[in-house]
């Protein structure tokens, strides 16, 4: 098998088959390929198991600065208004009811100038405060055997959206496999990647491709194939596994508790799972491991290509986990994880959401959670939050850690852009059609009158 494209991206996750979409159906380019090494599109992050399968719209994150919030809103709001048009029967997502729960008089108060004064009721039209009273009537279960005379205070808001990522991927590839300019290839791995005078070779082990403008969507591999090409040298990967614990029908949708502050990693939360409603799933914990693919030890190799083994790298490490939060954080992350002592001391985390839940009624999830790619500069010795992007020379590599699949189309909008600059503005990329297909799709509150609304037909 060879050939030759115009573009080809590396990865059929959902950052790949996102690009594939952006540029198959919204722009006039040639010819695409995406290359994907499983045998089947979306086979890990995106699959629906190894991901929160939350839409991060940034309303209830509360390690989000308004800054960041305003950055993933509209990446969100493009994901919603796709699955709006292209999902009428919720084969890939589920909408029900959010929250960001706080409990006692210093959590309430922080929710209170979250809302008011920081600005997120201004940025959030549908997010609003609710008390006690109606927390019970939308989430029993949380108010349920809490203390009566603990102030309760939460934000909530209509717009829950519970998303297998990996269906979503497979119908972004579908969409896109439409069109006569798109191959779609499984199974095939890429073995190396070399510049040529007008773009770049790629060999596989199916054969050659040739093309003129590539992007690595491999998540943690993008910033290996990154190194091995000279990119990305003041980088290293600091991998954090996710995993869960479930239970029985608790919750009727996503209940958020508090961020702690300067954790890069989301607090505990409970989300009733998007396709089995008699499932609520508790997580994620957060452990480093040193691999770039969950339960995949052949990728300890990779982690060690990436790590580098040098003193900036060791450095930055040392300088991270010696930070007073983080270090306990990452150590007491370790225990959750062993079988007999894990659940106990992770009951405390389900409790703050449902308090009556005991130990018998949580187990651990086998086979959930994936590994996200935290970033690390070793220039400064520092985690490098949200999502990584190397430009080069007709290349991107995208390496994504939370929320890149919240954000994917938003991140696509922004490569296609930069590629058809690669291209020397031989094509063109019809954004309103783009946004016509997306985002225009997403139900807005409607606050004319001062209530909030939402569209007609809009099913919330």
């Amino acid at each position: 098998m060879s050939g030759k494209y115009d573009l080809v991206i590396v990865g059929g996750g959902i950052s790949g088959a996102s690009l594939l979409y952006t540029t198959a159906k919204f722009t006039d380019i040639d010819s695409i390929a995406l290359i994907e090494k499983e045998s089947e599109i979306a086979a890990i992050n995106s699959h629906h198991t190894n991901n929160s399968q939350t839409l991060h719209f940034g309303d209830i994150e509360t390690n989000y600065t308004l800054e960041k919030a305003e950055e993933v809103k509209e990446g969100a709001e493009l994901l919603a208004g796709y699955l709006e048009n292209h999902d009428p029967d919720r084969e890939m997502h589920a909408k029900r009811s959010k929250m960001v729960l706080g409990v006692g008089d210093e959590e309430v108060e922080q929710l209170e100038q979250r809302y008011d004064d920081d600005g997120f009721g201004d940025l959030y039209p549908k997010l609003r405060p609710i008390d006690r009273e109606e927390i019970a009537e939308l989430e029993p279960k949380v108010v349920e055997g809490r203390d009566p005379s603990k102030e309760m205070l939460a934000l909530q808001t209509p717009d829950g959206y519970v998303v297998d990522y990996g269906e979503t991927t497979k119908s972004f590839v579908d969409e896109a496999a439409e069109e006569a300019t798109v191959d779609v290839f499984t199974g095939t791995k890429v073995t190396d990647i070399t510049p040529t005078l007008d773009g770049y070779t790629i060999e596989t082990s199916d054969g050659r491709f040739d093309c003129d403008a590539a992007v690595v969507a491999a998540g943690s591999h993008s910033l290996q194939i990154a190194k091995e090409l000279g990119y990305g040298q003041d980088k290293v990967l600091l991998p954090i596994a996710g995993s869960f614990f479930l239970a029985d029908d608790l919750l009727n949708g996503k209940v958020y508790t508090l961020q702690m502050k300067k954790l890069p990693f989301a607090a505990v939360h409970g989300d009733a799972d998007v396709h089995d409603g008699s499932i609520t799933r508790f997580g994620p914990t957060a452990k480093l491991v040193p691999t770039l693919e969950r339960g995949r030890i052949s990728t300890v190799k990779d982690f060690l290509d990436v790590f580098g083994l040098n003193a900036a790298a060791f450095l930055s490490y040392a300088n991270i986990l010696a930070d007073r939060i983080l270090l306990p954080y990452v150590l007491r992350n370790l225990v959750y994880d062993l079988p007999s002592v894990g659940r106990k001391q992770f009951l405390p985390h389900v409790q703050k959401v449902v308090p009556s839940v005991e130990l018998e009624d949580i187990e651990r999830a086998k086979g959930y959670g994936g590994v996200r790619p935290q970033i690390v500069d070793t220039r400064n010795k520092s985690l490098d939050m949200g999502e990584a992007k190397i430009v080069g020379d007709d290349i991107i590599f995208n390496i994504t850690p939370s929320p890149g699949a919240s954000t994917c189309l938003k991140n696509a909008m922004r490569d296609t852009h930069t590629l058809l600059e690669f291209l020397d503005g031989e094509y063109e990329f019809d954004e309103s059609a783009f946004r016509a297909e997306t985002i225009d799709n997403f139900p807005r509150a409607d606050e004319s009158d001062g209530k909030r609304m939402v569209k007609p037909g809009a099913d919330d």
